[in-house]
């Protein structure tokens, strides 16, 4: 057995081991399974690690002919298939066509046309799900027709899988994998190449709206130009828009072309990017902006708008005249900025899209845990952890992401609308501390947030938005809206809600000033609130029950005030202050 172990840390063959096993049945087996263990393991590892760097090599792809290579040729691989190709949806014929192929050898396969519903490849078209087939010539399950079987017989395709490429509901084509012996594929090989598929599907669709993007700009260019500086500006901004640049490298060109200072602001006038020296000039600002430069005191003001909608301004200053060609570039810069403004618009859409589909799969608890927590690495790389907390906010919570402070914003994993409710799920181990971050933005939004927590990623999760979505309930009832807290907050009524109480830590929530201050003094503040609640809220009654002056036992109330606030004695207050002795009361034994 030692040999074995030591084969298997010198990552043994499974013939290896074998042979030294012997004869020895239980050990050879156990020693096979290790090694196929490790072996399964490798595999993952090498195919996530294969998708990250397919999509580092999507993202800094910009033309569409090339990124449709990559996709096609990185299938092949990562399946370890002879042939990968992928076809395109043409919405105006309503059929799928050949685009780019890796492997494949027949004219005919490469200039095939797929209606949809026909083969294995318009049945995923039709249905946007993925099918696979050990042998597909024989395969009664798919409508054959003439030319698609001509083209895979042509080609020599046996075994074929296709899986749909599909952005925001959209379908964008069908990706496949194909053999020319017959063999069947995993399940692993087919959720391998379902990912590689939505990796191919936001590529694809980002390098059409880049396309479109550098052909609006053309056309812009067309219009004005004639000067080697407007071209050489129209140059520079669209490298900016094609290299996924923000509007800081809008302004910062702009500034360097023309030699000025620029200041971005947005609809209201908030400043949203500087470039250049301005020295804390006065940003004009006024509603009858247009699309045409104007001068505003010493500056010059153009308005950034699309579709009819007013996204902000540019403002222009540090020169005391713009040439005509000048003003035609800061125009043009407008129009540029207004385009990355709705890039990162929609971005943020299709971020916030992405992850609300993820939370509400997630909440639901019908999802397969392990490709759930795939979708999230890929959603949010880097904050993968194994506890989170749950925020419940309800009423009109539409503002409430733009009012997250950075200790919240910094630590946010995912965030949609679930049964009515804004949640935000928090990378954080304290609920505590989050609810207390949190209540700046009940306030300031107008919404009533519970949080519950920690919880680890399935089924705990689900059940602590559960335990959430009760709190927030019990909340509203009992008119604590625009307010952020934690089960241990409502006392008794937390405590009722909550589908498992931690004793200490609620008895440590309510009473632990008080609790504290004793044991640092070597005095009994819980022992006289016990006696006071006793004899029923009497510090006179309390004073003979404890056999002490009455003034004593008056001076350790406003001890126990200080401690715990001044409203300690209100009705919700004191009802909570009780149970929390008697919890206390009863751990202690």
């Amino acid at each position: 057995m030692r040999e074995l172990l030591r084969l298997l840390a010198e990552d043994a063959s499974g013939s290896e081991l074998a042979r030294v096993a012997g004869e020895d049945a239980v050990a050879r087996d156990l020693a096979l399974r290790i090694r196929a263990g490790i072996d399964a393991s490798k595999k993952r590892e090498t195919e996530l690690t294969a998708l990250v760097e397919v999509a580092r090599e999507l993202a800094s792809a910009s033309d569409p002919s090339g990124v449709l290579d990559t996709i096609v040729h990185r299938a092949r691989t990562l399946v370890g298939a002879d042939v990968s190709y992928l076809t395109l949806y043409d919405e105006a014929r309503g059929d799928t066509y050949m685009r780019a192929t890796d492997g494949s050898l027949s004219a005919a396969f490469q200039q095939l046309r797929v209606p949809l519903g026909a083969g294995l490849g318009g049945l995923v078209a039709s249905t946007r799900r993925p099918y696979w087939t050990t042998d597909y010539p024989s395969d009664q399950r798919f409508h054959h027709t003439g030319p698609i079987d001509h083209a895979v017989g042509d080609e020599g395709l046996v075994a074929i899988c296709g899986t749909p490429l599909i952005v925001d509901e959209a379908f964008v084509g069908v990706l496949f994998a194909s053999n020319r012996t017959a063999r069947p594929f995993s399940r692993e090989e087919v959720l391998l190449l379902g990912s590689l598929a939505a990796l191919a599907a936001v590529t694809i669709v980002q390098v059409r709206a880049a396309a479109e993007t550098a052909a609006a700009l053309d056309a812009v260019s067309l219009a004005h130009a004639g000067v080697e500086h407007a071209a050489a500006a129209h140059d520079r901004f669209a490298d900016i828009v094609l290299s996924g640049g923000d509007v800081d490298a809008v302004a910062a060109a702009l500034a360097e072309l023309l030699g000025v200072w620029v200041v971005l602001v947005d609809a209201v006038g908030n400043e949203l990017a500087v470039a250049g020296c301005h020295a804390g000039t006065a940003v004009p600002w006024r509603e009858s902006l247009s699309g045409r430069l104007a001068r505003a005191g010493d500056c010059w003001v153009v308005a950034v708008t699309a579709k009819g909608e007013r996204l902000g301004a540019l403002v222009i200053g540090g020169v005391d005249d713009l040439s005509a060609a000048d003003q035609r570039i800061v125009e043009r810069a407008a129009v540029v900025t207004a385009l990355v403004l709705l890039f990162r618009r929609q971005a943020a859409e299709q971020s916030q899209r992405a992850q609300a589909d993820l939370l509400t799969d997630v909440l639901s608890g019908s999802g397969d845990v392990p490709a759930l927590t795939e979708r999230l690495r890929l959603l949010a790389p880097g904050r993968v952890h194994d506890h989170f907390v749950v925020a419940v906010c309800r009423g009109d919570h539409s503002a409430v992401r733009a009012r997250l402070s950075a200790p919240v914003a910094d630590k946010l994993v995912l965030s949609g609308s679930y049964a009515g409710d804004l949640v935000l799920l928090l990378a954080r181990t304290d609920a505590v501390a989050a609810a207390r971050d949190l209540v700046e933005v009940a306030k300031r939004a107008a919404v009533t947030i519970a949080v519950v927590g920690p919880a680890r990623w399935g089924e705990a999760l689900v059940d602590a938005h559960r335990q959430a979505t009760r709190l927030v309930t019990t909340m509203v009832r009992l008119g604590r809206c625009n307010e952020s807290a934690t089960p241990d907050d409502l006392g008794v009524a937390g405590l009722v809600g909550a589908s498992e109480i931690d004793v200490q830590a609620h008895v440590q929530h309510v009473l632990g000033a008080v609790i504290e201050y004793d044991a640092q003094r070597g005095t009994d503040l819980v022992g006289t609130l016990h006696a006071y609640f006793a004899a029923g809220q009497s510090p006179t009654r309390a004073a003979t029950e404890l056999h002490i002056h009455p003034n004593t036992v008056q001076q350790r109330l406003e001890r126990v005030g200080a401690l715990l606030g001044a409203e300690w004695q209100s009705p919700e207050r004191s009802l909570n202050l009780q149970v929390a002795l008697q919890l206390h009361q009863a751990v202690r034994g």
